[in-house]
């Protein structure tokens, strides 16, 4: 699962990497944690755009919103109904720096590490989004991170990662007018073990959205996994 990532680069940098056409401005964040404000891209009448969501699906069809939902199984977006519409319509990306996963299973002793690119370089996690509608008008927009197994790096860490989507294949991702959901789904697959590093630090949860600080552990060491 991932509940928790960073994104630190610029609008510039941003928008120079998804080539959407807004001119966003938005602050960078150390944390970015469900049921708050992230930035996605989606395609819209043929072009790309940035858009301000929530970070929490909410399935259209539901009467009134439930407990919303900040992840989906790659394994599970093309069967389930939650899912299966906005897989087939409604893909996005999410613009991060890095994520960050707990190793461990003993509560209050699980390892944080904060999962990166070697050069920190932006990079696109696949999501959905939907768009909610209440009876009396209110219209709440939202989204989620799709997950995968992690591959075999990540997963001394943690069984589960993002599902990481190339500059590349950007536009097979998100236009849903030419490309079908099955075709989309097949990029959603661990990347080379070598695109991404790991490494140990110190995190105190934030108390609201986007407080706190990172800092590495001490010594600060990348992490070395066999």
């Amino acid at each position: 699962m991932c509940r928790l990532y960073s994104f630190r680069r610029s609008p510039e940098e941003v928008r120079a990497l998804f080539r959407y056409v807004e001119q966003a401005e938005f602050p960078p964040r150390q944390h970015i944690g469900p049921e708050s404000p992230i930035g996605i891209v989606r395609m819209e009448e043929g072009k790309r755009i940035f858009a301000l969501v929530l970070w929490g699906f909410i399935p259209s069809w539901m009467k009134e919103p439930g407990k919303p939902l900040a992840n989906a199984r790659a394994e599970s977006v093309l069967e389930k109904p939650t899912f299966r519409n906005a897989m087939r319509r409604r893909r996005c990306l999410v613009p991060a720096d890095g994520f960050f996963q707990w190793k461990g299973d003993v509560p209050g002793k699980k390892e944080p590490f904060h999962i990166h690119r070697p050069g920190h370089e932006l990079f696109a996690i696949a999501g959905l989004w939907e768009r909610w509608m209440g009876a009396g008008g209110s219209e709440i927009e939202t989204a989620l991170i799709i997950t995968i197994p992690a591959n075999h790096v990540l997963s001394a860490i943690h069984h589960r990662m993002p599902a990481i989507v190339k500059p590349d294949d950007f536009d097979l991702w998100l236009d849903s007018d030419h490309h079908g959901a099955p075709e989309a789904a097949g990029l959603l697959v661990p990347p080379d073990d070598d695109f991404l590093i790991a490494d140990p630090v110190t995190l105190a949860r934030p108390s609201r959205p986007g407080a706190g600080l990172e800092k590495p552990a001490s010594p600060p060491a990348q992490l070395k996994l066999l």
